[in-house]
């Protein structure tokens, strides 16, 4: 026991610790493999993880493609994986507040349809750089779009418009 004890250095990797971290890499270029092309060319890979992400997209066989899944993880080893995960990161950041503008944005247009004239001065008095003009000729298009019951063309419109809204604002 007392040989541990005056040990100064770092004991050497568990065999268990070892495949959690070659499984955690796999997963890892997993993540990558689902990343739409856009967002791909944005995510610092050489050219040989590269080109194993583009192969595993033109494989349709399942066996072939967790082979390829595998030689992905491995490929990962080598590849700068910290970068990688900060991206990823910033992706699912960036995702997360789309979701919140998509919810903020609906909220207000359930607001502003059914509440009418208090819901619309209560919007313009916390965003007052909103273009009033265009909200109150949205929100009226959409009111008569409900009222002769046609398809929600305009109720879109002014989702859009209070998404768009919020994403240049905050």
């Amino acid at each position: 026991m007392q040989e541990y004890d005056d040990y100064e250095g770092e004991l050497p990797k568990s065999k268990t610790r070892v495949k959690q971290e070659m499984h955690q890499l796999q997963d890892l270029g997993k993540q990558l493999t689902e990343l739409s092309k856009a967002q791909l060319a944005e995510v610092p890979l050489d050219e040989d993880l590269r080109e194993a992400i583009a192969t595993l997209h033109r494989i349709k066989s399942n066996e072939a493609r967790r082979r390829q899944i595998q030689y992905i993880g491995r490929l990962m080893r080598s590849a700068d994986s910290e970068s990688i995960e900060a991206v990823l990161n910033r992706f699912k950041e960036r995702d997360q507040q789309h979701l919140r503008f998509d919810k903020m944005a609906e909220d207000w247009r359930k607001r502003l349809l059914a509440e009418g004239n208090a819901a619309q001065s209560d919007f313009f008095d916390r965003y007052p750089q909103a273009d009033h003009q265009q909200l109150r000729q949205l929100v009226r298009d959409a009111n008569r779009e409900i009222e002769q019951d046609k398809p929600p063309t305009n109720q879109r419109k002014l989702f859009r418009f209070l998404r768009d809204f919020f994403m240049q604002e905050l």
